[in-house]
């Protein structure tokens, strides 16, 4: 057991009816071969988005970071707010000298926007970045006041070399929950790249899937009687799936990426639980939205089981690298078959490989094919109290831990 490392396990497992939840370049759903067997997959990417999408009704805006590449118009906005009398175009060149300052060099009109307009005789463009930027509030509020700050001559003021290290900081400290968890890439200035606190896996069906596809007309209402065609026809593909999501948080990580809490009276852990907690609530509830208006596909994970460990991440994926196979016999299905896979997995490769004497874990589960889950940890009756059971935990860890005691 290493005392000092934390690892936070997600595992849960949802039924997804006829749906395309995440689309290859030919428009149907991702798979992937898994055990031999071809399986219906939603990329981490998509359910990565769909988490950070979900924490927008969990935590206040200045929580958050913005990832754009209209980073000197996001500066230009907050330039503006504290200093009226800058108009906008004067707070672009303010936000693009103190973004180069602190390291971020390429901000600039698009070429194609700069010509049309030029050739329009409408005024050069906003500058952007050639790549998302990922920012938090409270980054790009600290890099606003020293625009403004210096906003007489810029560029004099950033060639002190106090006020040029001052944007260096302001771009990399105080970072938001969702850069401290999912992680930033600057190219052009790796000293400020962030390293990802949190690893989402691919969902994978737990079963053999066949991609389906449902040919479809829309009628046009203008029709007249002896117009009996269709307006428009198509296809789309779906398929349908019972997945395995799995994400692991390092806890210690996360902790490093946010730094202190700006509030004093706060306790050390308290922004790493708020972070947890978002994280684990939003992973849960949040689901990717491809073609949601077309299959309406609003389902909730039937089982989710969290482990707070101190030894290395573990997915329990190999569970089913042999494809479950549905009961017929029975009421037929794949979410019966899955828990009980992981029932008799779990234990076994805990067993094994886990630390039992330090490992906590929970277990919410909602639907009768699930309950032999229920015997592998704490069960928690509702999302909101597992959530606030694992925050509890995780901040009671940090306090524990050597140099907190010491």
């Amino acid at each position: 057991m290493n005392s000092r490392r934390l690892i936070l396990d997600v595992h849960a497992l949802q039924n997804v009816p006829p749906s395309n939840l995440n689309r290859d370049d030919t428009g149907a759903p991702k798979t992937a071969v898994y055990g031999g067997a071809v399986r219906a997959r939603v990329s981490s990417q998509a359910w990565k988005r769909a988490t950070r999408t979900y924490f927008g009704n969990v935590l206040d805006p200045s929580e958050l970071g913005v990832r754009t590449k209209r980073v000197a118009e996001l500066l230009a906005g907050r330039i503006t707010r504290l200093d009226s009398s800058i108009d906008e175009r004067a707070a672009w060149k303010l936000a693009v000298a103190v973004l180069k300052a602190a390291g971020i060099k390429e901000i600039k009109p698009p070429q194609r926007k700069a010509d049309e307009a030029k050739k329009n005789g409408a005024p050069e463009p906003a500058p952007e970045s050639e790549y998302l930027l990922f920012l938090s509030s409270h980054q790009v509020g600290a890099l606003a006041e020293l625009a403004v700050e210096g906003a007489t001559d810029i560029d004099a003021f950033l060639k002190v070399k106090e006020n040029k290290a001052r944007a260096k900081k302001a771009a990399d400290s105080r970072h938001s929950i969702d850069v401290a968890l999912f992680g930033r890439m600057i190219a052009d200035s790796a000293d400020l790249n962030v390293d990802a606190a949190t690893q989402v896996a691919h969902a994978l069906s737990v079963h053999q899937v066949a991609n389906e596809s449902d040919y479809y007309t829309a009628v046009d209402d203008k029709n007249r009687e002896e117009e009996t065609g269709a307006g428009m026809i198509g296809t789309v593909d779906f398929n349908s799936a019972t997945l395995y999501r799995y994400a692991a948080v390092d806890i210690n990580l996360l902790e490093k990426n946010l730094g202190q809490s700006l509030d004093e009276s706060d306790s050390p852990a308290t922004p790493v639980r708020r972070a947890v907690e978002a994280f684990l609530d939003g992973f849960v509830s949040s689901l990717p939205s491809g073609k949601i208006n077309t299959f309406g596909n609003h389902t909730l994970p039937d089982a989710v089981i969290v482990m707070l460990r101190t030894t290395r991440p573990i997915s329990f994926v190999s569970a089913f690298e042999e494809p479950v196979t549905a009961d017929r016999e029975s009421a037929g299905g794949h979410m019966r078959g899955a828990a009980e896979r992981l029932a008799a997995y779990i234990p076994r490769i805990e067993a094994a490989y886990g630390d039992e004497d330090s490992t906590r874990t929970w277990v919410l589960h909602v639907a009768p094919a699930v309950e032999k889950l229920a015997g592998l940890g704490t069960e928690a009756p509702s999302l909101k109290k597992l959530v606030a059971a694992v925050g509890a935990a995780v901040a009671e860890k940090l306090d524990e831990l050597p140099e907190r005691r010491g």
